[in-house]
């Protein structure tokens, strides 16, 4: 068990997530507000938690049969990120994180869940 926590840590380390420049610079044009962050939270819940964990803790109920560890959304190192580059990693997707762009087809409601992750932080 513990080479398998091991693959999953160096298989995350191993791939960083580069986001171009022209998209990391995009500016959430949504107004985080009480609607865009209940609007984010109710899409979080629909359709992230069930890998990133209910807080973005990445302890949902599938985060253990995914190769890939999950991130803590509250720390740092996600919430150092720019909201455009939280934006194209969820609409972009990249090997098991799928793509949001056809569930999600709404991009101000993918920017509501980038305004929810916001409120996530430590």
């Amino acid at each position: 068990m513990l080479s398998s926590v091991f693959y999953s840590f160096t298989y995350y380390q191993a791939k960083p997530w580069a986001v171009p420049d022209k998209n990391a610079k995009i500016a959430n044009p949504v107004k985080a507000d009480a609607e865009t962050i209940k609007v984010g939270k109710e899409l979080w819940n629909k359709h992230c938690a069930s890998c990133h964990g209910k807080t973005g803790a990445g302890d949902g109920s599938k985060a253990a049969q995914l190769k890939t560890t999950m991130e803590d959304m509250s720390t740092s190192v996600v919430q150092g990120q720019t909201d455009g580059a939280l934006f194209y990693k969820m609409s972009e997707g990249r090997d098991e994180m799928p793509s949001f762009k056809k569930k999600i087809p709404e991009t101000e409601d993918l920017w509501s869940v980038v305004n929810y992750l916001r409120t996530l932080k430590k």
